[in-house]
């Protein structure tokens, strides 16, 4: 069977005036635009199977009800199952609130209802405009080793995966149909300061490799504790542009040593229940701010760009989400939507979490596949996911994380299992 190829992007910035997502001391709202947010659409089918549209966004995340949104539009629009279509954010800090509103207890927001219109209607005429255009392609797949892009956030030698993985589709002449990337690290180059938006490092990653395809699009990795905090030199545009540029130079030098990828192109889905976690008192809560803001006070008044002093500030920042986390309460179990798509040897293993290296290292190593991918940020929000050494040390993920602290065992284990389930065309029950 033949694989079919449609896809599209479209500019979905919202104008100026609106709250930005990420930053708890952001203060102000966007004044400007310095590059543009998009959305991008993949949609790789045969024939008698409408296969899988992946939607990107450069969003600080998707939450279930945009999520239900999004692939209902390109569901109507395309025909594809609503099932069958993924929506995943870049997690860019500089993109608005007003998509989802709060994604987090401790983070307030509030959703903006024509902006959410608005990127719906965008996605939903891109989807509209792709539809007729399904055409044959070949696909080929590259993967290995970049750039020093992102890194372990919390120390320059823990874990991080350093790889890209590289999806090309062209068309029967040769010639370039589109690309698919992905890579684990927080699009946070820019900081609380910038009021512009910007789809950060991987935007620019996406406008170095324009000339490679007509549509590049981008899947953000396991980057719960990955960020180019002990690689960039700045915190500028400018710096975005280098570290972006970066990536491109290695995902074009792997190109030419790339190989062929065959059928089939299948998908499974599945939904994991996890108990969310326990909270701890007021009291306790009190503790823990009062000890990490004597150990960020203790680093000032150090420049706030330092890692050490970073570190410092984001776990203190932690224990006040915790408070905030603590009053309000957590109900009931999440619901966690966790996806397989494979075509050949090539499989993308996708979940709504925020995944710490580690986790998705021991994902990637369990898997049966030769080539696995597992992308975070997926068809909602889940918040972060530590791993051990995270909720020994008391980093500011182990605070603010949603679902028990076993959870990185019970992720990897499903997953594990579903990814197998997945290759041997065996059924998957839901845990819900």
């Amino acid at each position: 069977m033949t694989l079919l190829l449609a896809a599209g992007r479209t500019v979905i910035t919202p104008g100026s005036g609106h709250p930005m997502g990420g930053y708890l001391a952001r203060e102000g709202v966007a004044c400007g635009v310095h590059d543009d947010l998009e959305a991008t659409l993949v949609w790789l089918s045969t024939e008698d199977d409408p296969g899988v549209v992946w939607v990107t966004l450069d969003a600080l995340a998707t939450d279930v009800s945009l999520t239900r949104a999004l692939a209902a539009v390109v569901a109507q629009e395309t025909g594809v199952p609503a099932g069958r279509v993924l929506v995943c954010a870049s997690h860019t800090h500089s993109a608005p609130d007003g998509w989802t509103g709060s994604i987090h207890p401790g983070m307030p927001a509030q959703r903006e209802p024509e902006l959410v219109r608005g990127l719906i209607e965008r996605v939903g005429a891109v989807a509209r405009q792709i539809c007729p255009q399904r055409t044959p392609v070949l696909a080929r797949w590259h993967e290995g080793a970049a750039a020093r892009v992102g890194a372990n956030r919390h120390r320059q030698d823990g874990p991080h995966d350093d790889s890209v993985g590289v999806l090309t589709l062209h068309h029967p002449d040769g010639t370039p149909a589109a690309l698919l990337f992905d890579y684990a690290s927080h699009p946070t180059v820019l900081g609380a300061d910038n009021l512009a938006w910007s789809a950060d490092w991987p935007g620019a990653t996406r406008r170095e490799l324009a000339g490679l395809a007509p549509v590049v699009a981008f899947l953000q990795g396991a980057a719960g504790d990955a960020s180019s905090r002990f690689v960039r030199r700045a915190q500028g545009h400018a710096e975005v542009s280098a570290l972006g540029g970066r990536l491109a130079e290695s995902i074009t030098r792997l190109l030419p040593s790339g190989q062929p990828v065959g059928e089939p192109l299948r998908l499974t889905r599945t939904v994991l229940r996890m108990p969310h976690r326990a909270l701890p008192s007021q009291a306790e809560c009190r503790r823990l701010r009062e000890g990490a803001e004597r150990g960020w006070r203790k680093l000032l008044p150090c420049d706030e760009s330092d890692p050490a002093v970073r570190v410092a500030r984001t776990r203190y920042e932690g224990t006040l989400m915790l408070s905030t986390l603590a009053a309000v309460g957590l109900d009931g179990d999440a619901e966690v939507p966790v996806t397989v798509v494979s075509l050949g040897e090539v499989a993308w293993l996708h979940t709504p979490f925020e995944l710490f290296s580690s986790i998705g290292l021991r994902i990637k190593a369990a898997s049966p596949f030769a080539h696995t991918r597992v992308i975070g940020y997926t068809d909602g929000y889940a918040g972060y996911l530590p791993d051990q050494d995270a909720y020994r040390e008391g980093l500011y993920e182990s605070y603010i994380a949603l679902v028990e602290q076993g959870a990185a065992e019970v992720l990897v284990e499903r997953c594990t299992e579903l990814l197998r389930a997945h290759r041997e065309r065996r059924a998957v029950v839901n845990t819900v």
